[in-house]
């Protein structure tokens, strides 16, 4: 059987990674739109890969559970990398929720019914997730392990409840890191690993248009105060998911790698 890997969202950073770990193997590339996964696809064909599209709205069951059906009839899936996702600047707080924290939760649901053993996978989460308080336990129980259909429904999630966007993407991305802990146990079943990766900013045309946007100036200062004084590549978080994804990574899963150049530690330490 062919060795299928599978990139969710056509993005700077899931094309670095497909392009470090799909060698010899067959990329199904999904992306909301078409012409951004055909894109995406012509660069990684042109550079020698198998490269197979399809369009994936991540925050519907029925377009995941189709996404699914795609990449298992192509072969086994051995790897996934969830690259999908909105930011603050992008959408308001329920598109947020819905793409960044159910839509992932989604994902590694069903893909992990599915996933190969010694499979792997790897979420890109952001170091946001990192610069909001602690939450109480059951909250954090609750993003890591309440049923996909239900998370919505949290108390904690409702209007009223999250204050704005920027609110809103740090507990998707917390819950993103929780949820990788939870799912990693019942990964571990089917002997396949999950991990994620929370970049800080990381130049992609994404965060040049949050670096132009109305929160500009917060980035520049982030990247001003932070130990590392630059921004980072998508070939440095490439880098790192190889590692999680491949066997030297083989002793981690359900762990998350925060790749910011200190700017979490500046945040809480500095």
């Amino acid at each position: 059987m062919t060795d299928v890997v599978v990139l969710v969202g056509a993005g700077s950073i899931g094309q670095a990674i497909a392009r470090r770990v799909s060698s010899g193997r067959a990329l199904l590339l999904a992306d909301l739109r078409q012409d951004n996964a055909d894109a995406a696809a012509k660069t990684l064909s042109d550079a020698g890969f198998e490269v197979t599209t399809a369009t994936v709205d991540v925050s519907s069951r029925q377009s995941v559970e189709a996404l699914v059906r795609q990449a298992t009839g192509m072969g086994d899936i051995t790897g996934l990398i969830q690259a999908a996702g909105v930011s603050p600047s992008q959408a308001p707080v329920e598109t947020i929720l819905k793409v960044d924290l159910y839509g992932t939760a989604l994902l590694l649901e069903l893909f992990g019914n599915v996933m190969a053993p010694s499979g792997s996978g790897v979420v890109i989460s952001s170091q946001s997730g990192h610069r909001l308080g602690p939450l109480p336990v059951e909250q954090s129980k609750a993003l890591a392990m309440t049923p996909v259909e239900d998370l919505l429904n949290l108390p904690f999630l409702q209007t009223g409840e999250v204050k704005d966007t920027l609110h809103a993407y740090q507990l998707s991305k917390r819950g993103n890191v929780l949820r990788v802990m939870a799912e990693a146990v019942r990964w571990g079943r089917r002997g396949a690993r999950i991990n994620s990766i929370s970049p800080g900013i990381i130049i992609t045309p994404l965060a040049n248009d949050e670096l132009t946007g109305p929160r500009g100036e917060g980035y520049r200062k982030m990247i001003e105060s932070s130990v590392a004084k630059r921004a980072g590549t998508p070939d440095e978080i490439e880098t790192a998911a190889a590692l999680l994804m491949g066997q030297d990574g083989a002793f981690i899963t359900g762990s998350d790698l925060l790749m910011d150049g200190g700017v979490t530690a500046t945040y809480w330490f500095g």
